[in-house]
């Protein structure tokens, strides 16, 4: 079993902001293989199905981004899976808009969300996936920059990069991360 966790941030005024791209990738996902992601449990929105005939829970919580690792850790406490069955999909804006890299473990560098999940797992060794929502412009405020929203022109870049890192997800899923790693890092666009 997998555990698919997109960070974000609940409510309506949070839809499709940079930070949300986990829950965008999670969406993606949803349709992509028909599960439904409405189970209030473990402080997320989840869902259970099927991806390359592996079960999956897909989740996103509903912490707020910066106590994420609260569900996170309620999830793996609850499914019993290793760190290494928790797959993490969130925003980066060291990537440029719609690239994608995978890694099997690594800092927060700075991303609030992350910082609480690897405190609450007491380890950065867990898979994830960063979807670039591109870099701050210079003289904005990296919260304003992070919550807002993707320009027009960003939008087809963005669409992109949410259906890689759902293809990528599933490619970990059933083949393992290192394949993944070397089919989709570093060959975005």
């Amino acid at each position: 079993m997998k555990i698919i966790v997109g960070l974000g941030n609940p409510t309506s005024q949070y839809v499709g902001t940079r930070h949300n791209i986990g829950f965008a990738v999670i969406d993606e996902l949803s349709k992509e293989y028909n599960i439904a992601v409405d189970t209030k449990k473990h402080k997320a929105l989840c869902g259970k199905g099927m991806i390359a005939g592996e079960k999956v829970i897909l989740a996103k919580p509903q912490t707020y981004m910066n106590l994420s690792g609260e569900s996170v850790r309620a999830l793996v406490d609850y499914y019993k899976v290793t760190n290494e069955d928790v797959i993490i999909v969130y925003d980066d804006i060291s990537l440029d808009v719609g690239d994608i890299r995978i890694r099997q473990k690594g800092s927060a560098g700075g991303h609030n969300g992350i910082k609480n999940i690897i405190a609450h797992l007491n380890t950065q060794e867990f898979p994830r996936v960063k979807v670039g929502v591109g870099e701050k412009p210079k003289g904005q405020d990296l919260v304003n920059y992070v919550l807002g929203h993707f320009s027009k022109g960003e939008m087809e870049q963005i669409q992109s990069g949410i259906e890689m890192a759902a293809k990528s997800i599933a490619v970990m899923v059933e083949d393992g991360i290192q394949k993944a790693m070397n089919d989709f890092n570093g060959k975005n666009k």
